[in-house]
């Protein structure tokens, strides 16, 4: 019994040794993809010792062989692997948080989002499938903090106008630099929002700077799609209603004849006994089309996209239309294991009717030619021509739609071919070459005898043409190599890029008859063309550095070289260095379960801009200015510009803080950024004395400051089987300041008649409204009284009195998008607005002036009549403008909240689809600009008179209405379809 007791205890003592007895556990860690990942934490649970696995992802530890082992890697969900003795464990940590782990487009390149240290907004998938789109801008709109859309225009054929953190330039360009796969451009009408993958839009300087002279206003990176997996045939097709949301309250027939009679106005009124409602007239219900068709795929180291489409839009003003045809290339071809090619091809058939809006009615401008015309005559003649005013030859706004033809055509192609060599795992070159070309056609002609205007020129016949040939070469080298916990990721580049301009333009008047429109039956030929080029060269590079995906490191320089300059002037240095610290892989932050991301970033650099014309510079040389000599007229030149060979580059220093955070397993995301742009040498046009004979020059001279704040949250409010809610919030602050413009003052924004609405001043902010401070109707004459600066009150203010007398710079813009889905149902509702900001509204200046024969609005029915009468609308003043003086009378507040879209969608069960062969059906309804929450009372509150097609940067003249093109309501059916 004791030997067997004693074999026993034995037994025990040796299990017991054996149990404490340490092991070495190996494995190798790898990610969702299966590559093998270095510099994962491994550490045993409950102690304080750990390893790092090596380059390969490898790891080896010894501990007791019933420790757990703990797994963490940025972006990755930490994962717990006990023991239980087992002496290999091999490990596959997931995405702790997908969007952390998105690839974003960066300049020249990609980065995974969580480590970007530069101020960056993505609109992605989600944003972009939300709602249909037949303008790029509408995509981005009120999707990300620091970025506005503005619309000079509801046409269809207008362009939007983007600006990024503010305007950057007061007489340069502001628009930001568009990159479409590589290429740049300045064009968005014609691209096609059904090709677009994501935006990625680059706000500070040091995202930019990469892009040195063209990224001073910013850039908007846009990807198209690729194919993925097996091939799919995508078809998306909608149909579209709109009409404008509200009609202006003009006189009647009776009311007009009773104003006008009392101005002095006689004529025989059984002549004109119409009482016809122009706004009826011009607009109409609105619809548009649009039927897209892409194929896609990858296989055996080919990938493709192919794409085609065809948009149409008839606006609600008669005649506007737009129609666009596309056609997408995508193709890349894995050739073996180092080479690679592909190209990205658009080719883009686009033509539109325009018609004028923001314009008085003697200028055509048919809005206000709507609101002015009396209604007490018809639309024609007895002989079929257009009617005009009975007191003066102005045309009534039908004539202006349907008088004259004026059909616009452009064919552009736009894209790149490249070929990618990698000579190792971390070295590889590309190489680009690519094409924005494009060739346009303005027709115009007018009839000989169904206007006024027509039978005074005998006819008009115009051809414009406007060819536009840019190409690119980008050459660029980039190393990527990861050493233990640091990564490292190297680039640089060459880059050249050439502009052609080639313009024609050719007019005839003296037309014997309709039948022949172009310009060779006119008998009288005036015409010109311009040439110009313009080029640009550059050397680029970068530094990503990256340890332990703690301490974030970016650098960049540019040196561009730009012809637009004075020779010794031409070349430009842009650096920028930004930094990034996650404090969520800190020790004292890393075990804080709520938080599952915290980053702070910091960022300085420097940006340029050349946005001016091509010979800036030189002293130029123009033509027509004839002489007479010995009877006969000789062709003369004259100078028109000065010569300044030391104009130089306009630069913009940006300096960037931000935050990211996400927390509760990523269903809380918050970002904040403050940010300070300084422009110095701006390139402006300045009014020069008399007596030099020119009346401006293009200079280097003051500086413009840009600060503001900008917040994005993003949030899981729900998230369970059946039923999701997300809400996404973005607000931006921007305060814009003149600092100095060497003592001058820049006037813009002329009114008919009047003066310049808008003043560049420094001290004060862009664009801001110049004019009198209206002191009500004086009861005893009906005349309007104006503040003095003395302090006192008159009825013929001297110009010494004019004042600054309103803001149309927003304090504040937002956007809130809440997406819900339930089961197949889909429902995305946005909001988006503008809080503070003026309008200047000059159709009332028109429509309330009573200064001459045209029609006016309902309010001048409170006009005054007799002395002692008290109202706020001053007397009928025929021929005498003071009682409409550019004034605080015309100062609105334009600030709205606007239901910019809402979209109910129903996806097909899955059931179904198997039995109808089909991957996806999707049906929806979308209602755009449905509610507009806003107390400005002319037709929409988002207006710039002043900012048009062919000028999007006229910054010193903004939120003015001068009869514009209404925004419109929009009822929109469609239907998506995947097989």
């Amino acid at each position: 019994m004791q030997k067997k007791i004693t074999l026993f205890f034995a037994f025990l003592l040796s299990a017991a040794w054996a149990f404490a007895q340490d092991i070495t556990v190996k494995g190798v860690v790898k990610d969702p993809t299966g590559q093998t990942l270095p510099g994962v934490s491994v550490r045993v649970k409950g102690a304080t010792t750990g390893i790092a696995t090596d380059v390969n992802g490898n790891y080896s530890i010894t501990t007791g062989p019933q420790n757990t082992l703990v797994f963490s890697f940025i972006g990755m969900a930490t994962q717990e692997q006990p023991i239980a003795g087992r002496t290999t464990i091999n490990v596959t940590l997931a995405n702790a948080n997908t969007a952390l782990n998105e690839v974003v487009v960066v300049g020249y390149g990609t980065q995974r989002k969580g480590d970007i240290t530069g101020a960056i907004a993505v609109v992605g998938k989600k944003d972009l499938d939300a709602r249909p789109n037949t303008q790029f801008g509408n995509l981005i709109e009120g999707k990300t903090a620091g970025v506005q859309v503005v619309s000079p225009s509801g046409s269809p054929t207008s362009t939007l106008n983007i600006k990024i953190r503010g305007a950057n330039s007061i007489t340069a360009g502001s628009s930001p630099l568009y990159v479409v796969d590589g290429v740049p451009t300045t064009d968005t009408r014609s691209l096609n929002p059904a090709d677009i993958e994501n935006i990625s839009i680059l706000k500070d300087a040091s995202s930019a700077a990469i892009y040195g002279a063209q990224g001073a206003n910013g850039v908007v990176l846009i990807t198209t799609k690729r194919g993925t997996g097996k091939p799919r045939v995508d078809f998306s097709g909608y149909t579209g209603f709109s009409s404008v949301r509200k009609r202006l309250d003009v006189l009647n027939a009776d009311q007009y004849r009773d104003l006008v009679t009392s101005m002095g106005y006689t004529t025989d009124w059984s002549q004109y006994t119409n009482n016809t409602n122009w706004q009826d007239e011009i607009f109409r219900n609105g619809i548009s089309q649009n039927y897209q068709l892409a194929v896609s795929g990858k296989s055996d180291g080919t990938t493709y996209y192919i794409s085609g489409g065809w948009t149409q839009q008839k606006g609600v003003i008669r005649s506007s239309q737009m129609q666009r045809y596309n056609f997408k290339v995508n193709l890349e071809q894995k050739v073996n294991n180092w080479f690679t090619v592909g190209t990205n091809l658009t080719y883009t058939n686009y033509n539109d009717v325009s018609i004028t809006d923001n314009a008085n009615v003697n200028s055509g401008g048919v809005l206000l030619g709507a609101l002015t015309t009396p209604p007490n005559i018809g639309v024609f003649n007895a002989n079929s021509t257009y009617t005009a005013n009975p007191f003066q030859e102005w045309e009534n706004p039908l004539a202006s739609l349907y008088g004259s033809t004026r059909p616009y055509k452009n064919q552009r192609l736009l894209g790149n071919a490249y070929g990618e060599i990698k000579f190792t795992k971390d070295l590889k070159f590309r190489s680009s070459i690519g094409t924005d070309y494009s060739n346009a056609v303005s027709n115009y002609f007018l009839d000989p005898y169904l206007t006024s205007y027509g039978r005074q020129n005998k006819g008009i016949s115009r051809n414009q043409t406007y060819l536009t040939n840019y190409w690119i070469s980008d050459n660029t080298l980039t190393y990527d190599k990861k050493i233990d916990k640091h990564s490292f990721n190297v680039l640089a580049g060459y880059v050249y890029q050439k502009f052609r301009y080639e313009n024609g333009y050719i007019q005839a008047t003296g037309f014997s008859s309709n039948n022949i429109p172009t310009t060779n039956a006119g008998s009288t030929i005036t015409a010109n063309n311009t040439i110009a080029e313009r080029a640009n060269m550059s050397a680029l590079g970068r530094i990503n550095y990256d340890y332990a995906g703690k301490y974030l490191l970016t650098a960049n320089f540019r040196a561009d070289g730009s012809s637009v300059f004075g020779p010794g002037k031409r070349w430009g240095y842009f650096p920028s260095f930004s930094a990034g610290w996650r404090l969520s892989e800190e020790s004292f932050l890393k075990d804080v379960e709520a938080i599952n991301d915290l980053k702070l970033r910091a960022g300085w650099g420097i940006v340029g801009n050349d946005q001016i014309d091509p010979y800036s510079y030189l002293g130029r040389i123009s033509s027509g200015s004839n002489y007479v000599i010995g009877g006969s007229v000789q062709p003369g030149n004259y100078p028109s510009s000065v010569e300044n060979r030391n104009l130089k580059w306009e630069q913009t220093k940006q300096t960037n803080i931000g935050i990211d955070l996400s927390l509760l397993n990523s269903r809380l995301n918050f970002t904040a950024d403050v940010y300070e742009k300084n422009t110095s040498d701006l390139l402006l046009n300045l009014p020069l004395p008399r007596s030099t004979g020119f009346d401006i020059a293009t200079v280097n001279a003051g500086k413009l400051r840009n600060r503001g704040i900008e917040f994005m949250v993003s949030s899981v409010n729900v998230k369970k089987t059946d039923f999701t809610w997300n809400t996404d919030f973005n607000i931006s602050f921007n305060r814009n300041k003149v600092m100095s413009i060497v003592g001058q003052q820049i006037y813009a924004g002329g009114i008919s008649g009047r003066d310049n609405v808008s003043i560049v001043q420094e001290g004060q902010p862009l664009g801001m409204f110049y004019g009198y401070v209206a002191a009500g109707v004086d009861p005893a004459t009906g005349n309007e009284l104006y503040r003095t600066a003395s302090g006192g009150t008159t009825a013929t203010p001297s110009a010494a009195d004019r004042t600054i007398i309103g803001n149309p710079n927003p304090d504040f813009i937002y956007g809130l998008t809440n997406t819900l889905t339930y089961k197949n149902f889909s429902l995305n509702i946005f909001f988006q607005g503008s809080q503070g900001n003026d309008i200047f509204n000059a159709t009332r200046i028109e429509t309330e002036g009573m200064t001459g024969p045209q029609n006016q609005s309902t309010a001048v029915l409170r006009r005054w009549t007799a002395p002692g009468q008290v109202t706020d609308v001053p007397r009928a003043s025929r021929d005498n403008i003071n009682n409409s003086l550019i004034s605080t009378r015309f100062v609105e507040n334009g600030s709205y909240l606007r239901l910019r879209t809402a979209t109910l969608g129903y996806t097909l069960p899955k059931t179904l689809l198997t039995k109808l062969h089909v991957s996806n059906v999707r049906l929806y309804v979308t209602g755009e600009n449905l509610l507009t929450f806003t107390k400005y009372s002319g037709f929409d509150p988002e207006v710039n008179a002043f900012v048009t097609n062919n000028n999007l940067s006229n910054n010193g003249a903004i939120g003015i209405d001068y009869g514009t093109y209404p925004q419109t309501r929009n009822l929109i059916f469609g239907l998506n379809v995947s097989f």
